[in-house]
């Protein structure tokens, strides 16, 4: 008796000892009505926005650990969290968790390195799916033996969402239904299964309630929810980071499902070559992210019709065609990171609102954009390759019009081409309205051709040039005959001391001075005059250069008559140019009467430099000085002819 009675104390002892633990270690407190908010333990994978924030009393945020071998994370009224569950202590976790019957305030179980047995792992979720626990998280789960069918009671439950992360099913040879109807049919809200290298999910056996999944970074394929036609409350569903392939079953996988608003394709291998394949997509489907994937330009013929929010970003479009589809709903569209080379216009998107076309191949943005595009209020174009030349003006223009619809500028909008202008910003970019007007430019610079015309053909006439040029051409036809003589002939050997060049109206002072004086007198002086030397025949032109080839000087009769003779001034030049091809001084002027200088024509410019720079000889009126002035012009073309022959001279009538 004795002993029973202290069996009964040590038993009824170590009860208090254990109750004692228990209650220190999970901390619950029924009369303590105070709530703040927690943060939930996978803020990253993407699951929903209930499960992000849960109400907790107090944190207890330290590790312990207690008699049951596993670590405490956190610890208050309406949230626990622990890790480092076994085989071990798994009975014990059960019975644990069978106490927080309906009714009960905790509503959120976090655990953490899970490692047990198939069986086990169902015996928790069980027990959570019968408890007042609404939102479950369990994460870097091993299951560790074979996986057997379970028959799953989901009656009764308070559970709204079910988080699970990098789970491992050790077990390689199993029925796949097994595993899989045990998450298809959970008569829950929310289900996150992510990071779990899952290969399939079964379509729920009946009408689910399901309106948010999450299955990113699995390896789900095409053969998903394919002809599903139980998730009909679906609203969400993020498949990011799997393995699908063709883009019109993704559409015919969300056909039935009539509620669906939001789905998250990216980063998937998603392509679509645009054949003959229709795309159904479910009617109800709002907001599309396509992103990353592998899509080309035919994409714009596979989309839903009602869709909002379009993300293609990252992927490969280098054009959005014109009339392929028309997306009368878009509001919001990401075009960056593909291979566009201009900006798209808006002939399909007659509602878009925001466009992101960042870090594609725009050189020259087209400005006529925010005309085609009139209710966007954003756009964002940055980070291109921009050509800083004529044709980005008008885009640069466009942006001081718009109001302030350019996202990023001005940091986002820098020059790539050409090399001299690499990192200038746009807003820093200016050329001339001259240089990037192709008319003005043509305009201006055929003004300055008609100017400069007029000034050369103004010059050309006020100096003769014309008239230089064709003696120029006379005289070196004249040249090149005399450079083809036949053998024999005199060619321009020095046959007369001096050629004569007089105006006709001078003629009476040559003829009764000038060639008497010079040919009667001493020396025997020949001199060339046209009316007895010129060769008949020759044109008038060619006889005087030769005149004046075959002469050792040249004597101007110069007076006011001079300077009014064209032949005149022929002999006078072709004298000059021989000065200056022969280096000889071989001009003799005579000034017969005073010439004003306003008489002197302005082609007569070479007669006033030579009167400027060479001494002439001026004809005396007192007849005692013109001994002394025939003397001097006697002197001035005194030389032994090499054909001189005294037979030659003879006097002048």
């Amino acid at each position: 008796m004795t002993q029973s009675m202290s069996f009964l104390r040590n038993f009824f002892l170590y009860e208090c000892l254990f109750a004692l633990t228990f209650w220190n270690h999970v901390s619950l407190s029924v009369e303590d009505e105070l709530f703040t908010s927690a943060s939930n333990d996978f803020p990253e994978d993407g699951s929903n926005q209930k499960i992000k924030s849960l109400p907790l009393q107090y944190t207890n945020s330290h590790q312990s650990k207690d008699s049951f071998d596993w670590v405490v994370i956190q610890n208050t009224t309406e949230s626990l969290s622990l890790s480092e569950i076994t085989n071990y202590n798994v009975e014990k976790l059960v019975t644990l968790l069978s106490n927080f019957r309906q009714g009960s305030r905790l509503q959120n179980l976090t655990l953490t390195n899970v490692s047990v047995d198939w069986n086990a792992l169902m015996k928790i979720f069980q027990t959570v799916w019968h408890s007042s626990i609404e939102y479950f998280n369990i994460s870097s789960v091993t299951q560790l033996s074979e996986v057997e069918s379970y028959d799953f009671d989901y009656s009764g439950t308070s559970m709204k969402a079910l988080t699970v992360k990098k789970i491992l099913i050790t077990d390689l040879y199993f029925i796949q239904d097994d595993l899989y109807k045990i998450f298809a049919d959970m008569n829950i809200a929310d289900m996150t299964i992510i990071d779990s290298d899952m290969i399939h999910m079964l379509c729920p056996s009946s009408e689910s309630r399901f309106r948010y999944l999450n299955f990113l970074n699995n390896d789900l394929t095409d053969f998903l929810f394919q002809k599903c036609g139980n998730l009909l409350q679906l609203e969400t569903l993020i498949l990011q980071k799997n393995k699908f392939e063709s883009l019109p079953k993704v559409s015919l996988m969300t056909s039935l499902m009539k509620s669906l608003k939001y789905l998250d394709m990216s980063n998937n291998l998603l392509r679509h070559d645009g054949a003959d394949t229709q795309c159904q997509w479910a009617e109800s489907l709002t907001e599309l992210d396509l992103s990353s994937n592998q899509l080309a330009d035919a994409v714009f013929e596979c989309l839903p019709v009602n869709v909002r929010k379009l993300g293609l970003q990252n992927n490969q479009i280098s054009s959005v065609p014109r009339g392929v589809a028309e997306l009368k709903s878009l509001e919001e569209l990401n075009l960056a990171s593909n291979r566009l080379a201009d900006l798209p216009g808006c002939s399909g998107f007659p509602s878009l609102q925001f466009l992101n076309i960042e870090m594609n191949l725009i050189l020259t943005p087209s400005a006529d954009f925010f005309q085609s595009c009139p209710r966007v209020r954003e756009l964002q174009a940055g980070l291109n390759p921009f050509k800083c030349s004529c044709e980005l003006q008008a885009f640069i223009r466009l942006e001081r019009q718009s109001g302030g619809k350019l996202f990023g500028w001005p940091a986002a909008y820098v020059c790539e081409y050409p090399e001299g202008l690499r990192g200038t910003e746009l807003k820093d970019f200016h050329l001339s309205q001259l240089a990037c007007n192709t008319t003005l430019l043509l305009v201006t610079a055929l003004l300055l051709t008609l100017v400069l015309v007029a000034a050369v053909a103004f010059l050309c006439i006020y100096l003769d040039v014309p008239w230089y040029v064709r003696m120029t051409w006379q005289w070196t036809q004249t040249k090149r005959r005399a450079w083809h003589n036949p053998p024999g002939d005199p060619g321009t050997v020095l046959q007369f001391h001096a050629f004569i060049s007089y105006s006709e109206r001078d003629s009476l002072w040559v003829k009764n001075e000038l060639i008497p004086n010079l040919e009667k007198g001493e020396g025997c002086v020949q001199l060339c005059q046209h009316e007895r030397n010129f060769i008949p025949g020759k044109s008038i032109v060619e006889n005087i250069i030769n005149c004046i080839e075959k002469s050792y000087k040249s004597i101007f009769v110069l007076s006011p008559n001079f300077v009014q003779s064209e032949w005149c001034h022929y002999e006078l030049y072709f004298a000059h140019h021989k000065l200056f091809s022969e280096n000889s001084n071989s001009l003799i002027l005579i000034l017969l009467e005073p010439i004003p200088p306003y008489l002197i024509p302005a082609r007569y410019h070479k007669l006033k430099a030579l009167m400027a720079k060479r001494t002439y000889l001026e004809w005396p009126k007192e007849r005692s000085k013109r001994a002394l002035f025939w003397a001097n012009l006697r002197a001035a073309i005194s030389i032994n002819l090499p054909t001189a022959d005294e037979n030659a001279c003879r006097e002048t009538d």
